[in-house]
């Protein structure tokens, strides 16, 4: 592939369009798993010559450059002769070259026990065109080609992450349940602002969560060593994914484990008091076994209703915090609410132990999985520990409801302003050298004594009230934001007409 200008579309969007056109009748949820798979390949093939090759030069000081020994000391995989991309890249145009990948796959789990199970054995099937693969691979070769191999890795990781996101847009309601989308990562990791510390996420999905924190420590020239992370996912399918996204990242992933029994029936981190918890749950889940675990130990502010475990995953993660631990987690709004099987209670008790620090209403549309209106919470343990002021008594209440842009007719997404203005909001608030004050329509310090007068109810539209009308609004610019809108959604609609068409013409083709 060429060296970018100025003027293309970044890397990451090129190979995508490039890799969906290869797909044909292949399902996004299946060839997710392709595409994937030969980019962590890519990764560690990369990682694994670069060592090769410094160990080659030092031979003369004894170094071994097939001794895996030598590998697990710099903490990377071992690679055999047959699985190395080079090999694979010489074989693409082979028939047989879907064994030939299967195979590396099997070889790499052999020499890496931390990897078994892990990598996908999908590439001999019957619906994947052996051409189509063997040009697939040469697409993923081309990956970081030109660039400095310290910065390979670098570069495939955003590829992989890139590509998560875009397989989770293709599969929409699906896609949901292993990502979580980005702008709504990258705000749960903003406002907690995860330094130092034990991160856990009792739902992780893909570990879109792991990423951004180990990125946030980076951007902000923390040391990435300085936090450690916890995970436990319940789809194995899901949690392949994670160990392959965090492998890929250099993130050690092995405190994140797989059962399928999950964190409610069985706890894989049973002892652990993390000092960050950051969390997407699935909405309102209703078959969360919880008439199993009427007596549970987790429940010290009330037992969840069996028909909905929104309160459940809201203990579940308070167990699991450490005395001065604070947790950011997205849960349905309704939770806000509701008073169906003595949820009102619970969120009487919760408001009255003073965990609570600060609720964010979120715009519609950000979740491919669900349309069904989130919030986020954001809970600290104990809110008088002079890490940030004494916010003992107060919750801070923020109406994001207007802020972000759509990408197409079905999604919406924060932007990096969206994002900072809602962070910089609790930060002032949290801190004790903050600069807040209340926004009318968009933020509100409420008390304790407040809240009970509404009824413990935590929407926080009951709080900022309605944003004070503005003299100054631009009628042309106005206009002119919801015609670009209009003609994007109209933009989409055509091309999405234009598929259906061209597929009926090919089916009237092959019918005559």
């Amino acid at each position: 592939m060429a060296k970018q200008n100025t003027t293309e579309e970044p890397l990451e969007k090129q190979l995508w369009k490039a890799a969906d056109k290869l797909r044909k009748n292949i399902d996004a949820a299946e060839y997710k798993h392709i595409v994937l798979g030969l980019i962590f390949l890519k990764y560690i093939s990369d990682a694994f010559e670069e060592l090769y090759a410094r160990l080659q030069a030092e031979e003369d000081q004894g170094a071994d450059p097939e001794d895996k020994d030598e590998y697990k000391a710099e903490n990377v995989f071992f690679v055999p002769q047959d699985a190395r991309w080079h090999y694979l890249q010489s074989k693409a145009k082979q028939p047989e070259i879907g064994k030939f990948v299967d195979d590396a796959m099997d070889a790499i789990e052999k020499e890496n026990a931390s990897l078994k199970g892990v990598l996908p054995k999908v590439f001999a099937r019957q619906n994947l065109d052996p051409t189509s693969l063997g040009e697939l691979i040469d697409l993923v070769g081309n990956i970081a080609l030109g660039d400095a191999k310290a910065r390979s890795a670098d570069v495939l990781g955003h590829v992989f992450e890139y590509f998560l996101g875009e397989f989770a847009l293709a599969e929409g309601k699906k896609g949901g349940q292993f990502y979580t989308p980005r702008s709504v990562v990258e705000l749960l990791v903003e406002m907690l602002e995860p330094y130092k510390g034990r991160v856990f996420d009792p739902c992780c999905g893909s570990g879109g969560m792991f990423v951004q924190s180990e990125k946030f420590v980076e951007d902000h020239q923390g040391k990435v060593n300085d936090i450690s992370i916890y995970g436990q996912e319940s789809n194995q399918t899901t949690w392949r994914l994670a160990k392959m996204n965090l492998a890929i990242r250099g993130i050690d992933s092995s405190q994140v484990k797989w059962n399928n029994e999950g964190s409610f029936l069985n706890d894989a981190h049973k002892d652990l008091k993390a000092d960050y918890i950051i969390a997407n749950p699935p909405f309102n889940v209703s078959d969360w076994s919880g008439d199993l675990l009427r007596t549970d130990g987790r429940w010290k502010y009330g037992t969840p209703p069996t028909g909905n475990a929104n309160y459940a995953w809201i203990q579940h993660f308070l167990y699991h915090l450490a005395p001065s631990g604070q947790a950011g987690f997205v849960l349905a709004k309704g939770a806000l609410t509701s008073k169906s099987g003595g949820e009102g209670d619970i969120r009487k008790a919760l408001i009255e132990a003073d965990l609570i620090d600060c609720i964010v209403n979120l715009p519609a549309k950000l979740f491919l999985n669900t349309q069904i209106p989130a919030s986020l919470w954001f809970m600290s343990r104990n809110r008088s520990n002079g890490k940030f002021r004494n916010r003992s008594g107060e919750i801070l209440f923020i109406d994001a409801r207007n802020l972000g842009h759509l990408i197409n007719r079905r999604t919406r997404e924060l932007s990096k302003e969206d994002i900072a203005q809602i962070a910089e909001t609790y930060h002032n608030w949290r801190n004790p050298d903050g600069n807040y004050e209340d926004i009318k329509g968009f933020c509100a310090s409420a008390t304790k004594e407040r809240v009970a007068e509404l009824d413990y109810v935590l929407t926080p539209g009951r709080y900022v009230g309605l944003a004070e009308e503005e003299d100054d609004f631009d009628f042309a610019e106005r206009f002119t934001s919801l015609k670009a809108e209009f003609e994007a959604q109209l933009k989409e609609e055509t091309e999405l007409n234009e598929r259906i068409m061209a597929n009926l013409d090919k089916i009237q083709i092959t019918n005559d």
